[in-house]
């Protein structure tokens, strides 16, 4: 509808029609596209993230702190070392949010295990079957591997093997893979245990029927109160049979 108004300057013809007479004269567009995509140095702290445009992308923990050449356009976010692609992501618009491929994750969780040491999270696997997955759920919550796993034994010496079990698996069903939640799932296991205890009636027992407390003689106690008269301590007189 706007192309059918009166041309600025030539108003015998339309703003449609002056741009058909154009259109011959203008020059065709390019085979390839012109490259209008952001281009930029980056380096990581000390996290597998590179920020841009308020969002975080995954890297591989192997390029931690290193400088990366970072490509985005409309689409896609990718990290290049040198000729070397890195990373591939979707470009995302949001505000706060992580884009990450699974391949990083994976990459830096057996790195963790590595720096844990074999002795810990052995000592987790044979108590736990299904400790790996905790973790792994635990790492892309955000919740520090070596804190998680030194808070587990630590749950481990208190409750034992079976009980932290039972709690990794309800926790897992729950979707709340922290060692506070298994806190929280152990003690409230406790609690029930507790309550289920019944109370011990020993006034039935045969031993009970016959059994005699002597009572002692209090003035054994007056004693204390006077001195020998041969010596400046006090003595304690036991009476005899």
């Amino acid at each position: 509808m706007a192309h059918q108004r009166p041309a600025p300057g030539d108003e015998a013809r339309t703003v449609s029609q002056l741009f058909a007479a154009e259109r011959p004269q203008l020059l065709t567009l390019p085979a390839h596209p012109f490259d209008c995509a952001v281009v930029r140095t980056v380096r990581s702290d000390k996290t597998i993230y590179i920020r841009f445009d308020l969002n975080d992308y995954s890297i591989p923990p192997t390029a931690v702190r290193r400088p990366l050449t970072l490509i985005a356009n409309a689409d896609t976010v990718r990290l290049l070392d040198g000729p070397i692609e890195l990373a591939h992501h979707r470009r995302s618009y949001d505000r706060h949010q992580r884009i990450e491929d699974p391949g990083h994750i994976a990459a830096v969780v057996q790195q963790k295990r590595k720096a844990l040491g074999s002795t810990a999270v052995a000592r987790l696997r044979h108590a736990v079957p299904n400790i790996e997955a905790f973790l792994n759920a635990a790492f892309q919550r955000g919740e520090s591997t070596a804190r998680q796993t030194s808070q587990l034994l630590g749950l481990l010496d208190d409750y034992g093997a079976a009980e932290l079990a039972a709690a990794v698996s309800e926790a897992l069903e729950r979707n709340t893979p922290r060692a506070s939640s298994l806190l929280f799932i152990l003690n409230r296991r406790h609690r029930t245990q507790r309550a289920r205890l019944l109370p011990v009636d020993l006034s039935r027992h045969p031993e009970l029927a016959d059994l005699s407390i002597p009572t002692h003689q209090l003035e054994v106690y007056d004693e204390l109160n006077h001195s020998h008269p041969d010596d400046d301590a006090p003595r304690l007189s036991w009476p005899r049979n």
